[in-house]
């Protein structure tokens, strides 16, 4: 089987079970936003909240999963730090092997994680008032925790990945994400309507509570994530394989990870956090809501991204001394951006069904959000793509260095658009962003691990994909006929990206 078949393959099931748990947010849009369940400023306060998360699950992890997967697959443990002379082949000292760094970085995550919920779970409330939702302390407690177990599964479910078992990565996933739904579904779609119709029973009497609110949302992944900490105690490591020299190693490596992930969760969920500040307090949670819903609709090419990472990183690695490794890579890239793109059309082309996974007509008026959205995250992509070249070559400081100039970017560019056009500023400041991010990447990284990139075949198949569905735009078609058009436009993308990759695909 081809390096390029076996990381399809491996992407297909890693995939299956991240674009399950990510669709869940996808799947929930409509319970969530159905009249009677949440309105706009309410559903703006999940979308706040959850925003924050981010911030912090960076600072736990700590670069700690990339970490592991770098010197897993290192021959020997490290005898010199990341940046030190003679690090670029990092050797482990003897006896210390593939169980010492498991051990090293669960332990490191599990001792850091409890500290973190004991800290967050005092301060809670003091937190909520901190952020502006005084009213949502008990939401707060349980989302550090939530926070605290994610962290904590994260290495035991990377172990699986360095495995190459994506079948029982994918089985742990989706158990917890089925929990999620059951759960979801109970409290949110028969709980809570039937009390507010005044149909209550004996099983709504005894376990739902109409005063928590929003807070069934954090509730229900709180289930949810403990469900996957239990599956996976089993596989914990043994103790004794702890090592604190190759911590140091590990926190040193893992140091400008972190900033550059923290920089990157700047770029990915400061809008929504900075909305409630910059606009006006009596409209800021609503507008939060609207553009925290449309921002759902492009989460098509946020799926397929999130489930490439999850089985290039480890195949970059391990395949980087291979003969061909860098065509290989810039391959890949094309396929990749012709599957995003396609993505693009799906959405674009249809929208005006797609609009209707978002129930409450009040949330539509931030469609016009959607295609930027979707073209910003095509960008991030190829810039994911391309950080294979700061991490092969050790010079993660590089993608600190990127990430924070993205985040200064996302700063600036937030605090002048979104007193100005709301929302909208937010959009277009992701998508600069990034497209910024990417450019900067490559610029950079062809002067230290050239990958021989078809940058014109990139930028044409994103031409070709914006310029035909804007095409369809400006036609006055209705009915049948209207849609016929778009499915057709949309297999002719198709088709012309597939004759165009299925020759590499193939080797």
């Amino acid at each position: 089987m081809s390096a390029l078949r076996k990381l399809a393959g491996q992407t297909a099931i890693y995939g299956l079970s991240s674009i399950v748990a990510r669709f869940l947010n996808f799947l929930l849009v409509p319970l969530y936003t159905t009249k009677g369940v949440f309105d706009p400023a309410q559903y703006g306060a999940i979308t706040s909240l959850l925003s924050w998360t981010a911030f912090l699950n960076v600072v736990l992890t700590f670069g700690m999963e990339t970490g592991f997967f770098r010197y897993a697959n290192a021959p020997h443990p490290p005898t010199s730090s990341p940046g030190e002379k003679g690090s670029n082949t990092p050797l482990l000292r003897s006896g210390v092997g593939n169980a010492g760094v498991y051990a090293t970085t669960a332990y490191a995550l599990l001792f850091g994680s409890l500290a973190f919920m004991l800290l967050g779970s005092v301060f809670s409330g003091s937190i909520a008032n901190g952020i502006g939702f005084p009213d949502l302390g008990s939401s707060v407690l349980m989302l550090v925790i939530i926070i605290g177990m994610d962290a904590i599964t994260t290495i035991p479910m990377a172990q699986l990945r360095l495995q190459e078992r994506p079948w029982r990565f994918a089985a742990i996933n989706i158990v917890s994400v089925l929990v999620n739904i059951g759960l979801s579904l109970f409290f949110l779609a028969y709980c809570m309507p039937k009390y507010n119709a005044g149909e209550s029973n004996a099983l709504i009497d005894a376990v739902y509570d109409p005063t928590l609110g929003v807070g069934y949302v954090f509730l229900i992944n709180l289930v949810s994530s403990g469900i996957k900490l239990v599956i996976l105690l089993p596989s914990w490591p043994r103790p004794a394989f702890f090592d604190r020299k190759l911590l140091r190693t590990l926190l040193i490596f893992g140091a400008p990870l972190m900033v550059a992930g923290l920089a990157g969760m700047v770029n990915e969920t400061a809008d929504r956090i900075l909305l409630k500040y910059l606009l006006p307090a009596d409209i800021a949670d609503s507008e939060i809501g609207i553009y925290g819903a449309c921002y759902k609709l492009a989460m098509l090419i946020t799926l397929f991204i999130q489930a490439f990472r999850m089985g290039a990183e480890p195949f970059f690695f391990s395949h980087a001394k291979e003969k061909n490794s860098k065509e290989s890579f810039a391959r890949i890239m094309n396929v990749f951006v012709a599957v995003c793109m396609s993505a693009f059309l799906v959405v674009m082309l249809f929208l005006d069904q797609f609009k209707w996974f978002i129930r409450n007509p009040e949330f539509h008026a931030g469609l016009k959000v959607v295609p930027i959205l979707m073209l910003a995250n095509v960008f991030l992509g190829i810039y994911y793509n391309q950080s294979v070249w700061y991490k092969l070559t050790d010079r993660t400081r590089a993608g600190s260095a990127i990430s924070l100039i993205g985040a200064g970017i996302t700063l600036v560019l937030l605090f002048v658009l979104i007193p100005r056009m709301g929302y909208m500023g937010a959009a277009w400041t992701t998508l600069i962003c990034y497209a910024s991010m990417a450019v900067i990447s490559y610029t950079w990284g062809q002067k230290h691990y050239p990958v021989p990139y078809n940058v014109g075949r990139v930028l044409g198949y994103m031409a070709i994909a914006v310029f035909a569905w804007w095409g369809c735009e400006q036609l006055d078609l209705s009915g049948g006929l209207n849609y016929t058009l778009r499915f057709a436009v949309l297999m002719v993308f198709v088709v012309l990206a597939w004759r165009g990759e299925r020759h590499i695909v193939a080797r």
